[in-house]
């Protein structure tokens, strides 16, 4: 009975994204749906993206192991990063009238830092769409009591997510995503208020969370723990504000003013529901403590499912794996269509120039097809890694090489190409000497912020220094002028 109501929840939001595929005519269409979204669904569709399977499986398991000082990168550093796309990116970068966040480097710094960030951007979310992917091969293989391996349901997912996707780009994204935020608060929420009944009450819940200590939140006062605490918070928040996915939604919206508000709005919202998972997850303690212990300590993942399949009614089962189904697809769908609309905007456009729309559109929809394959095979490799850090390993990369040109290349009039090209190379170079393989330097200093500071310098140093060698220059010559 559960695996039949997943299959007809599946087939009803495939359903609704090939219909919204028919609103799809041209390139801006798919990549940015027309840019007539109202703020009610850049808002649903901003939360839901965000709202994946760390949100509800990684999150909260490491909740549990460490507390709230153990996941200020996501949900914490993550929704401030939206808050900080509404209050300072979007309004500007909106006006620009750009398809992909690529075409404000070109812009800004020229096509090769344009080709170079596109890359970094694409590489990035390999660990996030991994992530979802991985998630989808664990729901399938417990609906269907095993019947469904999980490297069988990492297939079907993927081809699932892909089936609407391929059709309707941004338009089918948006309106599955509005479909599928209202389920995943209906169906966490209702969940939260049996697991608290299950568990005595939400009283108890709270007190075994207070007891534990996990609404600890500031690390120790040691320079070692703030540095490394402070570079965790940043990872998210800073490093996916250069993302595609983060961009479609801004562009989407009908008007400078909607892109502004839907990204603070949807952060907020984020941030407060991402607390749901983490109190069902803390009432499994109570409600089943031998399992929940023994799976915390060889598979964190698996403590919510489990409570769920074997303490719950089918009603909740059906409720929770709709909600679970809903926030990874909702994920799924907009990082795949982020990194593949980069591609065919920021890549093939200088390898295959002057393509009609009709052609763009068609290479959209080959390179969706493409990148969801490379994504699978990744998901297959990585097996094993943990949701939450293929998740947060994501965006590493485009905090120390995509962030600072961004923010400086808005904000600052004085930076220049050769001080983009300075902070992606010091940034990228410096973060890759903090990688264990290479150095045991990570040990002692976080190896993302070592390579956010080599990326500010760059930037500075290579936008000034060129200027004040020919100020200099022009200085000894109006000097040897006057002798």
């Amino acid at each position: 009975m559960l695996l039949t109501l997943v299959i007809i929840y599946l087939l009803i939001t495939v359903a609704i994204g090939l219909y919204a595929a028919t609103r799809v005519k041209s390139s801006a269409d798919f990549a940015v749906a027309g840019r007539s979204l109202p703020l009610i669904m850049i808002v649903t569709t901003t939360f839901a993206t965000w709202f994946g399977s760390e949100t509800v499986l990684g999150i909260s398991a490491r909740f549990v192991q460490g507390g709230l000082n153990s996941v200020v990168e996501d949900p914490f550093g993550a929704s401030m990063c939206l808050v900080l796309v509404g209050l300072f990116f979007a309004y500007r970068l909106y006006n620009m009238t750009l398809i992909t966040i690529g075409d404000f480097y070109r812009k800004r710094f020229g096509p090769g830092i344009e080709v170079f960030c596109s890359i970094i951007i694409m590489i990035s979310y390999l660990g996030w769409v991994a992530a979802q992917i991985t998630a989808l091969g664990l729901v399938f293989n417990l609906v269907s009591g095993g019947a469904v391996t999980a490297q069988g349901g990492m297939v079907l997912g993927t081809l699932i997510v892909l089936l609407y996707t391929v059709f309707g780009g941004m338009f089918s994204v948006a309106w599955t995503d509005f479909m599928q935020m209202l389920i995943i608060i209906v169906g966490l929420i209702a969940i939260a208020v049996m697991a608290a009944g299950l568990a005595g009450g939400a009283d108890k819940v709270l007190a075994l969370a207070q007891n534990e200590n996990w609404f600890r939140f500031w690390p120790e006062p040691k320079a070692h723990d703030v540095v490394f605490f402070f570079a965790a918070g940043i990872t998210i928040m800073l490093g996916s504000i250069p993302q595609q996915d983060v961009f479609q939604r801004v562009m989407s919206a009908k008007d400078a003013d909607t892109a502004r508000k839907g990204p603070i709005i949807g952060g907020l919202s984020y941030l407060a529901f991402a607390f749901v998972p983490m109190f069902i997850v803390a009432s499994s303690i109570l409600i089943m403590p031998d399992e929940a212990k023994k799976l915390l300590a060889d598979d964190p993942q698996k403590v919510l499912p489990t409570l769920i399949m074997g303490h719950m009614p089918l009603a909740a089962q059906v409720l929770f794996f709709g909600a679970l189904i809903s926030a990874i697809m909702s994920t799924a769908s907009a990082t795949l269509l982020a990194p593949s609309t980069t591609f065919v905007e920021n890549i093939l456009k200088h390898l295959v120039p002057n393509m009609g729309d009709k052609q763009l559109l068609r290479a959209l929809r080959i390179s969706l097809i493409g990148f969801a394959a490379l994504v699978l095979s990744y998901s297959l490799l990585m097996q094993g890694t943990s949701i939450y850090e293929l998740v947060s390993s994501a965006y590493q990369v485009t905090l120390v090489g995509a962030f600072v040109p961004l923010a400086f290349g808005l904000y600052w009039k004085r930076a220049t190409t050769q001080g983009a090209v300075m902070s992606i190379a010091l940034g990228i170079g410096v973060w890759l000497m903090f990688f264990p393989q290479l150095t045991n330097w990570g040990t002692a200093f976080p190896g993302q912020l070592a390579g956010l500071l080599a990326a500010l310098v760059g930037m500075v140093a290579g936008s000034l220094g060129p200027q004040l060698m020919r100020n200099r220059h022009a200085k000894h010559e109006l000097v040897g002028l006057k002798t």
